[in-house]
């Protein structure tokens, strides 16, 4: 049987359990104890998986997001993604979805995050995700499982979410931290996608050199934790460990405005790529690229398909004469 064409683009599936609406706006000075005031502010759809499903959409892809939505925030929420057309699936929740803050600080260019915690789910309400993913999931596709998991839901529920991958003949990718990412890696993935810090956590030990970097990625990949380990490292690029080897590559140089939702669009334009059939390098190329061009949009706006494309060009020049 002959391979797909490069034009045929498999479906990808993502999910979130603990959306944020994402509030961002600027002030002078944080300085405590005084009423801060703050310039317009912003409203977006954030989360993992719902970030993913975006940047998908912006680049051409296939998607349909299933996500929680509850209370007079959550109906803000569903506003703003069918604003965007991004085809979804909500799961009606009793507590109210959550917002994350994002402030800019004009005067010194620094910006600060803060993640609230998220509703609590009711076992029939996170078992309703579940049922929708099973329900959903596209046979030979991709599924992204993605961000934090609110109180209430089992530490393994991504490990489940694999289970079902598996079942329906999909490959599941799970981008997340501590014990959800650990219980996922004991099932077994197609592809997780840690930060420095967060493979750090897992393996117990800072990985402080290229070496130790390089180690553990293989080392997930070598003992099935994951096909694919897809390691960002912020200003210094990223690694992609695979059984047939490792790839590097660097960051291009950009003004970087906010790293909100870098990780989700590197997650988002790796994914994509696979799915139409290129290869890992160019894969990882446009991952690159989109993670890149989101860190020069402010605060949390994500990328754009136009910079996307550019900057993997250029990243893909820079290949053929470094190899010339």
């Amino acid at each position: 049987m002959e391979p797909p064409a490069r034009t045929a683009m498999q479906p990808i599936l993502t999910l979130t359990v603990n959306p944020a609406l994402d509030v961002s706006t600027a002030t002078e000075e944080v300085i405590s104890g005084h009423k801060l005031r703050c310039h317009t502010s912003r409203l977006d759809p954030g989360g993992g998986g719902i970030n993913v499903s975006r940047v998908v959409q912006r680049l051409g892809g296939r998607t349909l997001a299933v996500y929680t939505a509850g209370g007079p925030t959550g109906e803000a929420y569903r506003r703003l993604i069918e604003a965007e057309r991004v085809p979804t699936l909500a799961v009606p929740i009793q507590g109210s979805t959550r917002e994350d803050f994002t402030v800019d600080e004009t005067t010194t260019g620094r910006q600060f995050r803060f993640v609230l915690q998220g509703p609590e789910l009711s076992e029939p309400e996170w078992r309703l995700c579940l049922a929708l993913v099973a329900d959903s999931i596209p046979v030979g596709g991709y599924v992204v499982a993605s961000g934090s998991l609110p109180p209430g839901v089992p530490e393994d529920f991504y490990a489940q979410v694999a289970r079902l991958s598996r079942l329906h003949g999909a490959r599941c990718i799970v981008d997340a931290s501590g014990p959800a990412l650990s219980e996922a890696l004991a099932e077994g993935v197609f592809l997780v996608k840690p930060s420095r810090r967060e493979l750090g956590l897992h393996v117990g030990k800072p990985l402080d050199s290229a070496e130790s970097q390089v180690e553990a990625a293989r080392a997930l990949v070598a003992d099935g934790s994951a096909e694919h380990v897809a390691l960002t490292l912020g200003g210094e690029g990223a690694v992609l460990a695979l059984a047939s080897g490792v790839l590097r590559m660097a960051v291009p140089q950009v003004t970087v405005r906010s790293t909100v939702g870098a990780g989700d669009s590197f997650l988002a334009a790796f994914v994509l790529r696979l799915a139409q059939g290129r290869t890992h390098e160019e894969a990882l190329r446009a991952a690159v690229a989109a993670g890149s061009a989101t860190v020069t949009t402010a605060a949390t706006e994500l990328c754009h398909r136009e910079d996307v494309e550019r900057l993997e060009a250029g990243l893909a020049a820079q290949a053929r004469d470094g190899s010339a």
